[in-house]
């Protein structure tokens, strides 16, 4: 079963002493099969999609799934649902996200859903749940995962926000990527490189990389350099020279 074109929601986070008291009292725990009501409660709330009951299954049960929820006094103020998926998997208009080096065996981490409740918005839940994946992701376990990567609705300007707040770069557009009630909208996908991972170079990436390699190498060296070789380039010469006319007394001797 396909999990893609989820639009992520997501809210900005207002850094206040009253959030900050807030996150204190916030416990993070894994989704489990008795979470899927409160899941399919948040999904209805967050996007305009019905999603199948299996699905729901495979998120809370799926060993390649992270799935945490932060919860607030017993109640379940925000989720986050995410895979971890070899290069080779993802879907076609995502495998450029990793330079072509990589082998496709390379994991990548794909951001299904992540936000907060409605009246927990801008309580810095959001935050908290992407900084405890992005932990996990850094951890030795994964190491070998160089990419986060999502997809999120162009008109979805807090989201857009958000993701740049923490560092997603925009990767490219995806037109008419969703399809929302028998309409096509538009959608961005974003990625933050992790674990020295990086992305495909473009030719600008290989002339701004020559340019600072060229900045880096001092006028100073430079000469150094030139006037070394210039100085040594007779001695190179004549050491040429005797090569060639040894070669060709050895050459005369065996006649």
């Amino acid at each position: 079963m396909s999990t893609e074109r989820f639009p992520a929601t997501i809210t900005t986070t207002t850094t206040t002493t009253t959030a900050t008291a807030f996150i204190d009292n916030v416990q993070l725990k894994f989704l489990t099969n008795d979470d899927i009501d409160t899941l399919k409660g948040l999904c209805s709330e967050w996007f305009p999609i019905k999603y199948p009951d299996n699905w729901y299954k495979d998120v809370t049960n799926g060993s390649q799934f992270f799935s945490l929820a932060a919860v607030h006094n017993g109640v379940t103020v925000g989720v986050i649902v995410a895979e971890i998926r070899l290069r080779n998997k993802c879907h076609k208009e995502d495998t450029d996200i990793l330079g072509y080096w990589y082998p496709f065996d390379t994991q990548l981490a794909y951001i299904l859903i992540l936000g907060a409740a409605k009246e927990y918005r801008r309580k810095g839940v959001a935050s908290l749940l992407l900084d405890s994946f992005l932990k996990h992701i850094h951890s030795l376990q994964h190491n070998y995962c160089k990419a986060v990567y999502l997809h999120v609705l162009t008109t979805n300007v807090n989201a857009v926000l958000f993701y740049e707040r923490h560092n997603f770069k925009r990767h490219k557009l995806l037109p008419h990527y969703y399809a929302i009630n028998g309409q096509r909208y538009d959608g961005y996908s974003y990625a933050l490189y992790v674990n020295d991972g990086c992305p495909r170079w473009t030719m600008c990436d290989v002339i701004n990389k020559g340019v600072d390699y060229m900045s880096s190498f001092s006028l100073c060296q430079a000469s150094r350099y030139l006037l070394t070789t210039v100085w040594g380039l007779p001695n190179r010469l004549l050491l040429l020279n005797n090569n060639r006319h040894t070669t060709g007394q050895r050459t005369v001797r065996r006649v």
